[in-house]
């Protein structure tokens, strides 16, 4: 991965609280997995930045090696690493993901 794509990356974690590295974007998203992920934050009521790795080889090769995860969607929260889906499905159903969020400074949805 060069340079510039992970400054690329780390800046969009850096800008927003939530960001989403998915296939599509949140309106649209271009697999199940990122429609999962999707359908839960906003369950959850949280604000995120989608980031569309389809339209970035770029990105969607870097995010994998930046993370050291090999799936897509990627979640980050305050710009940490939090997983994909199988992860934040598992932490959405034992109310693990809208504890982290509030732990975070994050707004959920009451």
């Amino acid at each position: 991965m060069d340079d510039t794509v992970q400054q690329r990356i780390s800046q969009n974690i850096s800008e927003s609280p939530v960001v989403l590295f998915m296939k599509g974007s949140p309106v649209f998203p271009q697999c199940g997995f990122s429609a999962a992920v999707v359908q839960i934050l906003s369950h959850l009521g949280v604000k995120f930045k989608g980031v569309d790795v389809l339209s970035d080889p770029g990105i969607r090769q870097g995010i994998k090696e930046f993370s050291n995860w090999p799936t897509i969607p990627q979640l980050y929260v305050k710009g940490e690493f939090v997983g994909g889906c199988d992860i934040i499905r598992e932490m959405f159903e034992t109310g693990e993901l809208q504890q982290l969020f509030e732990q975070k400074g994050v707004p959920v949805r009451a």
